[in-house]
């Protein structure tokens, strides 16, 4: 016996119910969307990086773009001032480098760079002295696409650099409010 379209359609409707159902009764939940500080941060610090590499003005990228993940993820108010704060982000680049990881078989130019950067990161309660996340070794590791036609060739480094700062940001204040 033939099941009808309309049957076929029913079943999967209701499997589809049931499977959704099951799934959120079983403590399921989307990543990036809790919160494993104190209660008691309502406001963070977040002072300058201290930049330990030759990398010109790194360190600015890197602040302004956990400044701004933080506003886009988080209600905390983020201020530069660590004495007003509940909190206190403290991080020291300790190294950037960049290597070719993949060449063009035709002409030999690099087409895909890895960048890894170390840092040392902790976020701090300012009055007890509590560590709420601490990570010395912390790495950020990345490919980025280069260009290899030379006629519409520019600067990359700038934009690369941008994307960078973005990508790590996102992972610090995730790994920092999920408590990773």
């Amino acid at each position: 016996m033939r099941k009808s379209p309309k049957r076929v359609l029913q079943a999967g409707l209701a499997a589809i119910v049931l499977s959704a159902a099951w799934w959120s009764g079983c403590g399921y939940h989307v990543a990036g969307r809790t919160n494993a500080l104190p209660a008691t941060i309502q406001t963070i610090a977040v002072p300058a990086f201290v930049n330990k590499t030759h990398a010109y003005r790194i360190e600015q990228r890197m602040t302004q773009a956990v400044i701004r993940e933080f506003l886009s993820r988080a209600s905390y108010h983020i201020i530069s001032d660590p004495a007003q704060a509940d909190a206190v982000l403290h991080s020291e680049i300790t190294s950037l480098d960049s290597n070719a990881v993949i060449f063009d078989p035709v002409t030999g130019h690099a087409t895909t760079m890895l960048v890894q950067m170390h840092a040392k990161v902790w976020l701090e309660e300012r009055e007890s002295k509590k560590i709420l996340f601490h990570n010395d070794n912390y790495l950020f590791r990345q490919e980025y696409q280069i260009s290899t036609d030379v006629p519409s060739f520019f600067d990359e480094q700038d934009p690369a650099l941008d994307r960078m700062a973005h990508d790590f940001a996102s992972h610090l204040v995730a790994d920092i409010l999920e408590n990773f």
